[in-house]
Parts: C-alpha cells; structure tokens; sequence
C-alpha cells in the first residue's frame, strides 16, 4: 500500500485510513522485517525524531512511533528540534537570513522563533501574553483549588509588568517556554541546563516551585507566580501571630540569646520549616520599628540589657592607629611626589631575629641617599623618635622637607618629631609599600649586609656608617649612573 500512495501521489496516512474502514487492515499491514526495525533505531538515534526517522526510511510513523514509545525512547517533535538548532546557529553569530536558509525555514517563522512567539492549538503565543487569557490574577490557574468565594492571596497585577525581563540571573519567558517544550519532549533537567545554559539545579528548582499537580509545568503561570514572589518589601517573620513568635517569646524570657534560640529550633522541629528564624531577624524584631513583633519589655531579657541597638564598627569605620591625627599620603604636596624638591625622605625599619633589634632606614627621594639609624637596645616609639631626631639634626635646613612613613606603632611619636625638626609626617595607605617605594628597594639592598634573622644589636654605628657609604657610593641607573653621594654633594654645592 505504500507504494501505491506514492504511485498516485497520496498521503500513506489516509490510505491507511480508507483501507481500514474498508476492513482490509490486516490483509494490507506492511510487515517489517528486524533488521528495518534496527535500521529505525539507528536512525532515530541520530535524529531524535520518530517521523524524521520514519520518513527517511519510508516506514509507517504510526508504526515507527510506537516502536519508540515501546523502546522507553522520548521523540523530539520536529518543530522543537530545529527551533533548538535554529537557536544555536543564531548563538553562534549567524544572521536571521543564514540560519533559516540553512535549515530551510520560512523567514517568517525565523522572525517568531527571534521574537519568542510559540504556537499551540493553532494560536500564535507571544512572549506578553497576548492571544491568551491571562487577564486574572497568579492564582487564575488554580482557582479551583481555592474556596468558593476565598480572594486571591495578591491583587492582579498588570501582565506586561510581571513578564518584562528584570535580569539575565532570572529566568525569562522564552526560557521558560523551552523548559516547557523540552520537559514535553522527555529531556532530562541536564540536558535543559545544557540547552539554556543555565544550571541544573536551576531547572530543577524551577519545575520544583512552579508545577502544577494537575496541569503539569505552564511556563506563563510560572513565570507570574516566580514575579509575584521576588515582590518587596515581604512581612516580617515575627510581626504577626504565629507558634513560631510565642516559641521566640518565651525563650527571649528564659534569657536565652537568639542564637540559642535560632539553633534550637533546627532540633526541635527538624521537619518543620516554618519553625526557623536567624538570630539576625530576631534582633530586628526587637530593635528596629518597622520590623518589630516583640515586645519592648522582652529586650530587658538580653544579656547586654540595652534598649538600643550598638552599632559595630566597619572597614570604612577604622580605628584610628596614635593619638594624634596623622596625615596621610593623600595630602602630600605635588612636588614632593614627582621628586622635584630635595630634601623629602622615606623611612622605615628592618628588623632581626624575632624582631627584637631594629635599624632605621632614611632614603632622600631625590638623590636616593641612604642614612641608618642606630637603635641599640629597642625600637620604642620613644626611642626611634629620638633616633630619628639626632640624624635628621646632622642635615642642612633646606635638606629637612619631610618623611613619609607607614603606619607602623614606632611612628607613634610623631608629633614630638614634627615638633622637633620642623618636618611634616605623611603616612601611607595601610598594606601599600609602594607608597614608599625608594625605601622598599634600599631595604632590600641592605639585606644583603643585615640578612634576615639576625642579630641587628650586635652592629655598632660604625658598622652602619660604613655601610651607608658603600651604598652611596654605588653609581644608580635611576640617576644616570650616578652615584647618591655625588647628586647630594652637587645639591650641597649648588645651595
């Protein structure tokens, strides 16, 4: 019979029907042989469709269906699965034009599949709804589960606004009209994240909230019902009457902590997530107004007794490091920055073993000269100030500008030194040694006289000044090979 519907040009469906009728079915049932049905079998494993399969083969659909549903083997309506591909090829940056001629689809379905329109019984869905009724509110579609005469829990809300797009994080419409097709199609949740690129358990959360029991996964409703949830602000969880209010109550009067309360509840009522709350929320049900619940006579039962909420410090809140105020790198003047007035230094300490003895580094930012600083028996505030002091005393007026530290407890002294020399402290940001970068690299110059782990006591002033002097007396790249000494004694000269 086949080949006769092919030899007159007819649908084989409807000769098939008409052989029925005429009660000639079994007389002209075609027979397959196995090794057809295996040749159906590989092709349908190749292109996910039953009638694509059927077709290329030249075998019954009918027929060809029911092997598959026979075998467990989900088929992929056509329509979906070149909208699928049609979708990758526009991924992957083909224009509408080259994407429908390579799968041979009608420009205009392209332009649907683009615009996110979809059809079902005939009707041209688009992505607001419209051709559609889904003019009632969220619960519309399970009114019948409602009381007679119960309001819907929300107020109808318009559905372009539920359905605009808010962020790429959420699913959309479109997306969600594919979950619909595919879990249709008996894809499994990875292989929807695969296709949407989202992740599994986002697809499985989705069809977890937003199924109904009796009609199944509708991507419209669950796409007002996931808008309808993410509204702000939500009531607060002990501002009404609940078992879970008078548990908090009365443990709130036992002087339990809400933290104690808040782990209790996960033992008690393992199985039961409407008895939890974080000690956060019940903090907020005490303290602030707007989310209050409990109250104010309950707050006396809290350890600290307050009846106002102390505030804790942030990173932008930092506790300031000395007494007085320091004043930081930011507010050093342009020209001390871009090096062009000697007599702006950098310092810092190295120390030794265990960090119990220290020398203080100075480098001039011009000429990059070194002096060390003797501290013989500690590195006190006290006494890196008075170290510091006698050095910066050795120096010529015009060469005492200013230091720039860090903002390490030795510089506590700070004040006295300014006070002292006549030279402003300026301090860097916290954890950038960049901000000091001459003295950085003099540090690293010196290890190689001071190693770490050390005794640095044991080295007289001497010693320092002999090392001062051979670093001075290297000829630098940085100033034209150079040496510090030489640029120092120019300036010296010159003034």
């Amino acid at each position: 019979m086949t080949d006769a519907a092919a030899e007159l040009g007819l649908n084989r469906n409807t000769c098939y029907q008409w052989v029925r009728k005429a009660g000639l079915t079994s007389a002209v049932r075609a027979k397959y042989t196995l090794e057809q049905k295996r040749e159906f079998f590989s092709v349908l494993e190749r292109e996910g469709s039953a009638t694509v399969a059927a077709t290329e083969l030249g075998l019954n659909v009918d027929t060809a269906s029911r092997w598959a549903r026979e075998a467990g083997i989900a088929s992929r309506p056509v329509s979906h699965r070149r909208r699928e591909e049609y979708v990758r090829l526009r991924a992957t940056g083909l224009s509408r034009r080259e994407a429908a001629k390579a799968l041979d689809v009608p420009r205009g379905q392209a332009r649907e599949w683009d615009l996110g329109v979809r059809k079902s019984g005939g009707r041209r869905i688009y992505p607001t709804g419209r051709g559609m009724n889904y003019n009632q509110d969220v619960d519309s579609l399970t009114a019948s589960a409602r009381p007679a005469g119960k309001p819907p829990a929300r107020p109808p809300v318009s559905i372009p606004a539920l359905e605009k797009p808010i962020d790429p994080r959420y699913l959309s419409v479109q997306e969600r009209e594919m979950i619909r097709d595919l879990t249709a199609s008996g894809a499994s949740i990875r292989a929807i994240a695969h296709t949407l690129g989202r992740s599994p358990s986002t697809i499985s959360r989705e069809l977890g909230r937003n199924t109904d029991q009796r009609m199944g996964y509708l991507p419209h409703a669950a796409h007002r019902k996931a808008t309808a949830r993410r509204a702000r602000p939500k009531p607060a969880k002990l501002a009404g009457e609940s078992d879970l209010r008078d548990y908090v109550k009365n443990k709130l009067l036992l002087r339990w902590s809400p933290e104690q309360i808040s782990h209790t509840l996960v033992e008690e009522f393992p199985d039961n997530p409407e008895m939890r709350v974080s000690p956060e929320t019940i903090y907020q049900a005490l303290y602030v107004q707007a989310r209050g619940g409990l109250k104010r006579e309950i707050q006396a039962a809290l350890r600290s007794g307050r009846t106002r909420r102390k505030p804790h410090n942030t990173g932008e809140q930092r506790t300031p490091r000395f007494v007085d105020p320091m004043v930081m790198i930011s507010e050093r003047p342009p020209e001390i920055e871009d090096r062009a007035v000697p007599g702006h230094w950098e310092g810092d300490l190295i120390t030794g073993a265990y960090n119990q003895s220290a020398i203080a580094t100075l480098v001039e930012r011009t000429t990059r000269y070194v002096m060390l600083v003797h501290l013989p028996h500690d590195h006190t505030a006290e006494t890196v100030r008075d170290g510091l002091i006698k050095t910066m005393a050795t120096l010529p007026e015009h060469l005492r500008g200013s230091l720039t530290w860090d903002q390490g407890a030795e510089m506590a002294g700070h004040k006295s030194f300014t006070l002292a020399t006549d030279m402003q402290v300026y301090f860097c940001d916290p954890g950038s040694p960049w901000q000091r970068g001459s003295n950085e690299n003099t540090n690293g110059l010196l290890r190689q006289y001071f190693p770490k782990g050390t005794d640095l006591s044991v080295y007289g002033p001497e010693d320092l000044e002999h090392v001062a002097q051979e670093l001075n007396g290297r000829p630098r790249k940085t100033l034209g090979w150079k040496t510090p000494a030489e640029r120092l004694r120019d300036l010296l000269l010159t003034t």
